[in-house]
């Protein structure tokens, strides 16, 4: 019997006209039914004093508000940043972990792929799909800028990136600062291929370790299907949960340093500061 490891792309099971529906897209979809059924039961059930399910929920609020709070250093940012931040990572973590469900990857339909009848798995981890994680990556770095264009304004978050305002004041300071304000201009259109390299970066990190980690379980079970590869899947436990937080902070990392009103050499080193931290 071959190994068969699983495809670098995610596997279609059916259109909706010409739009493929993968078997990655199914993981996330069941991710999203997840939490917005335990935001309906905890809204409904509601109370002054938690208890149960509504308790839970709160406990993970308030464990996340602190940690946010420990990077922004900021109560009112912090609650500000936390809807986004605590909702990449509670996605990002609960997507990795169902993914190790028995049955995904395993259970599934036969078809026809690159010519050739393979079973095609009705459950795929979302992460293991590039267009999700650059799905994800897009929307933490755009929210960054949104969030910029509320906290600081369009006109001091645009000059970060083309400073044409610094060069017309420049004008009227002598030719050592038109120079100057050149290399400031310069300086920020490398800004922008840096917010592209965010997303980049980004989508391949959490791509490559997730969809590391399903060829790994794979190969284990290829060679004894028992035993051998549970330490395995406590350890895709582990990166699930390390990848989820590393985006949620890298995430939190690029809103603080965008909504902070300084020059681009301050917000290199606060950005750099906020991720060793």
């Amino acid at each position: 019997m071959s190994l068969v490891l699983p495809p670098v792309a995610a596997e279609p099971l059916f259109h909706f006209g010409s739009f493929p529906v993968t078997n990655s897209m199914i993981n996330s979809w069941i991710a999203v039914v997840f939490f917005v059924l335990i935001a309906c039961i905890v809204r409904k059930k509601d109370a002054l004093v938690p208890k149960g399910l509504q308790n839970v929920v709160e406990g993970v609020i308030e464990f996340l508000l602190k940690e946010v709070e420990k990077v922004v250093g900021d109560k009112k940012k912090s609650r500000q940043f936390l809807p986004i931040v605590g909702t990449i990572f509670l996605f990002i973590l609960f997507s990795n972990w169902i993914g190790l469900l028995p049955g995904t990857g395993s259970i599934g339909v036969w078809g026809l792929m690159h010519g050739e009848v393979e079973l095609i798995p009705l459950l795929r981890p979302a992460a293991s799909d590039l267009n999700f994680t650059l799905a994800i990556a897009l929307f933490a770095v755009i929210t960054s800028h949104i969030m910029a264009l509320m906290t600081i304004g369009p006109v001091n978050h645009f000059s970060k990136f083309i400073n044409i305002r610094g060069i017309v004041q420049s004008l009227k300071k002598g030719p050592i600062a038109v120079a100057v304000a050149i290399v400031e201009f310069g300086v920020g259109l490398i800004e922008i291929v840096g917010e592209i390299a965010k997303v980049v970066s980004l989508s391949l990190r959490l791509f490559g370790n997730i969809f590391a980690g399903e060829v790994l379980i794979t190969v284990m079970l290829g060679l004894l299907a028992y035993i051998v590869p549970i330490p395995f899947m406590f350890l895709e436990l582990l990166v699930g949960a390390v990848q989820a937080t590393v985006f949620a902070m890298l995430t939190l990392a690029y809103l603080v340093v965008a909504t902070d009103d300084h020059g681009h050499e301050d917000n290199a080193a606060k950005e750099h500061a906020l991720l060793l931290s």
